[in-house]
């Protein structure tokens, strides 16, 4: 169930429906399997990525528990959408969820579009999937594990959180998300931003 459930959502991330050719789509967009990755070699992709190391956190295998404890019948699309290899969080200061971007929303071919429709053209980016209040700010970083051992940034001087997932196996999409995400922060001239960069190769291999 879990493989079969890892697959769908890779097939998600490219945003097409395949069949018997997914694996060669796949490779087009540059997706990967999952691996167990060491932590200089997390540390080497992230800068190559561009992600500052002090903001580098690891999602908790018990994040997957927390989304199962829902009603798949009734929270099924909600569900879909958290677990997600790519997405952009944006929290306010009360820790609600205010724009919300991910891989299976974006579109695109060779590379997933992040600024469909100008969505990253202002801050805050215009919405792309749909918002929930399933996961708020508090408990999502209750799931989170610091690489670097910092303290959750909890400032009440932050305007807006940004929660970025992002991951080795899912390659130049991944640093595309990325980029996007800062380009975007540097519109916010007058707010108080803080970036949080959630790698999920680990959780996405354990879950194969």
């Amino acid at each position: 169930m879990k493989r079969n459930y890892l697959i769908l959502t890779l097939l998600l991330a490219a945003s097409l429906c395949f069949s018997s050719c997914s694996s060669i789509f796949l490779a087009a967009y540059g997706i990967k399997s999952p691996e167990r990755i060491e932590n200089k070699v997390l540390l080497k992709t992230a800068k190559k990525y561009g992600i500052p190391t002090s903001e580098i956190y690891l999602l908790d295998t018990a994040y997957y528990a927390y989304l199962e404890t829902f009603d798949n019948t009734l929270y099924r699309e909600q569900i879909n959408n958290h677990f997600q290899p790519l997405q952009a969080l944006y929290y306010n200061k009360d820790g609600n969820l205010r724009s919300f971007h991910i891989n299976c929303y974006a579109g695109g071919f060779p590379n997933l579009k992040w600024n469909r429709n100008g969505n990253f053209d202002t801050f805050l980016p215009k919405q792309q999937a749909p918002l929930d209040s399933i996961l708020p700010l508090q408990v999502h970083l209750k799931y989170l594990q610091s690489l670097s051992g910092n303290v959750f940034p909890s400032s009440p001087d932050y305007d807006y959180y940004v929660i970025v997932y992002w991951n080795k196996f899912m390659g130049r999409q991944s640093k595309n998300l990325v980029k996007q995400v800062q380009a975007n922060a540097n519109l916010a001239s007058e707010k108080k931003i803080q970036i949080m960069y959630v790698n999920s190769d680990l959780f996405f291999y354990l879950f194969e």
